[in-house]
């Protein structure tokens, strides 16, 4: 398991690495969470985490100055945990992805002071980097810009790793021991969930008009689902 989370820690890093530097969109969590979930053997269960935490964190964005929760690692914790946890696609699968999700919820903010700090601490080589220009030394430029790369991919990796590792043990150890009372609530949080995050997605709808279209579509293809996949 070790090498599995060293693994996905170091994806994870990289991909943690969009969101300040190639801004491809992969760092979303809708994402993200089936490429951690291809590399563990299970992009289900990544495509599932991820988009719960897409639809939970939708209306933060980083604009200006805001660093917003950190939900990139939030998706891969989530996904991990589940995964790594062994529990897989049994008679529980609704209970484990609720629990993993409200278990890494407050990673996000911890990930999102770690962002700040960083961030922060990457000013004081954009500094460095312009007084060596000052001096006639151009090179200082790309090379400060890779030193701050490489600072935020070692300590967001380190996150990640100690982050998972601590989540799955966790995870291993409480969640069988959880009682039927509590896996009944979280089979139902797993369910409300999703209608926590369409609420948050429309309260970003500006056009008021969007919103009874799209929760028409909405009840429209549940009840095709319904219909059709029962």
């Amino acid at each position: 398991m070790l090498v599995k989370v060293a693994i996905l820690s170091l994806l994870g890093g990289i991909l943690c690495l969009d969101r300040v530097t190639f801004q491809l969109m992969i760092s979303r969590p809708v994402v993200t969470g089936p490429i951690i979930g291809l590399v563990l053997g299970d992009p289900h269960m990544g495509l599932i985490s991820g988009a719960l935490v897409e639809l939970l964190w939708i209306d933060r964005l980083a604009v200006g100055a805001y660093v917003p929760p950190h939900d990139t690692i939030v998706a891969i914790l989530v996904t991990a945990g589940s995964i790594l946890a062994g529990m897989g696609h049994g008679p529980f699968f609704t209970q484990l992805v609720a629990f993993s999700v409200l278990l890494y919820l407050p990673a996000g903010i911890l990930a999102q002071r770690l962002d700040v700090w960083i961030r922060q601490s990457n000013d004081t080589l954009a500094r460095a980097a312009l007084e060596e220009v000052k001096a006639g030394n151009i090179r200082a430029v790309p090379r400060n810009h890779l030193r701050a790369l490489l600072r935020t991919w070692i300590f967001t990796t380190a996150f990640i790793f100690v982050a998972a590792l601590a989540g799955i043990f966790f995870t291993r150890f409480a969640f069988p021991a959880l009682p039927a009372s509590v896996l009944k609530m979280l089979h139902y949080i797993y369910f409300f969930l999703p209608l926590l995050g369409i609420g948050v997605a429309l309260n970003t709808v500006k056009n008021r008009g969007a919103i009874p279209v799209f929760c028409g579509v909405f009840l429209i293809l549940s009840a095709v689902k319904e219909f059709l996949w029962t």
